[in-house]
This record gives C-alpha cells, structure tokens and sequence, in this order.
C-alpha cells in the first residue's frame, strides 16, 4: 500500500480531508497520513481508540513514536492522558489500549536500530517548555537525523525565520496560515527539502508538532 509515499512532493491533509479506515484490531480506526506497505509498514497516522479497545501484545521492529492528541492511551506500564509523547525504540513490544477512548498521532518504522532509549515526557508540565524569543518550545527528541518538539506561537508569528531541509508539521492548537490558506487543527503538513513556504500563525497563536532533519534529499530518495 503507498499512501502519499513519494517523500519528494509537498503533503497537506487537513482534518475534513481525513478518511477513517478500520483497523484489523475491533473499535481501533486510523487515519492514514502516509504509509509505505501492508499491515507492518512504514506509516504515519492518526489511530482512534474507541472506550475498552485495545491491541493485543505486538512487537515493532522499527520503533513506534506516539502523541497523545485526546483521552487517555495505555499499555502495561502505565496509563498516557492528552498530552504524553512517547518513543518506543526498535525491537520494543507492548499491548496498547484504552478504557476511556482515545486519539493519538503515531509514527511507525521510522527509528534507526541504534536508537535504543524509551522517551516518555509529559508536554502538559510546564517545566518541560522554554521560551525562545516570543515562543515557547517544548523539545521532545534530538539525534543526528532528526530533532522533533512542540512549538507554541504568539498570533501571527513566523514558524520559521531560515528556509529548512524539510520539515513534519502537525497543527495541535490555534490555527496556521501558508501562503493565504488557513488551516486549522488537526493538519499534518510534510515539506520535503527545496520547498518552502511561510507558515505563520493564526490570531490566536497556534500549538503545533514538529519534526525536521528527517526529509533531507538522501532520505526521501532512499
């Protein structure tokens, strides 16, 4: 299955553009963002767990990347209100569910094997964000291939002051602006290097998921 899988285009998908497709799991859909094979592949998406749902145990050999977007996502270990982001490196399992319902972003098969550390950071806690300039920031992850965080903007701030190679965005608040389309929560942007557009917020600032390093030329030609 190929779903926006052509890393060197431009992707927009805006909340009434979501398609809700079943998963094999009963009471779990999923949005799919983009995605590169069949049931184990190499995907971005939006999963909705209805109340009582849940996986059973499973393994991911490319690691899993969760934000939790709405109610409360679990596993065996603990229980993720709206605002946890976890990482699950390769070779991790777990058994995901959830009592209450739940929306999460998820990213799988997109860890390098040397990735070895969980990350678990509540993004509601104040004393994991800084301010930068008129911004606040949330940083989540770094490596050499990629730096992923929440970025919080005043209204009509400047995502970016430098042009970037490639950047993930997913809208969490707020609104944001490209070129002279606004776009509200619950849009995913990709922008693969050699393409840039000025994303600024919208009157009343804007919340938004980040990722960048990840799309450069070697990559999305890989």
């Amino acid at each position: 299955m190929l779903i926006n899988a052509d890393f060197t285009r431009p992707v927009v998908v805006a909340p009434h553009q979501y398609q809700w497709v079943a998963s094999p799991q009963a009471g779990v859909d999923r949005v799919m963002l983009d995605r590169v094979g069949a049931e184990n592949a190499r995907a971005t998406s939006i999963v909705r767990y209805a109340p009582g749902s849940c996986f059973s145990r499973h393994l991911h050999p490319g690691g899993e990347e969760i934000l939790v977007l709405s109610g409360t996502f679990s596993d065996e270990r603990a229980d993720y209100p709206a605002g946890w982001y976890l990482r699950n490196p390769p070779g991790s399992s777990h058994q995901p569910s959830s009592a209450e319902g739940a929306v999460i972003f998820v990213k799988l098969q997109q860890m390098p094997a040397s990735e070895q550390r969980p990350v678990r950071i509540n993004t509601r806690a104040p004393s994991n964000w800084y301010r930068q300039g008129s911004r606040e920031v949330c940083p989540l992850f770094a490596d050499d291939s990629e730096q992923v965080s929440l970025q919080r903007l005043v209204a009509n701030e400047h995502l970016f002051n430098d042009p970037l190679q490639g950047f993930e965005l997913l809208v969490l608040e707020g609104s944001v602006t490209v070129g002279e389309q606004p776009y509200e929560r619950g849009t995913w942007l990709r922008l693969p290097a050699g393409h840039n557009l000025d994303i600024v917020a919208g009157q009343q600032g804007a919340t938004a998921y980040l990722k960048t390093g990840h799309l450069t030329p070697s990559v999305v030609q890989a």
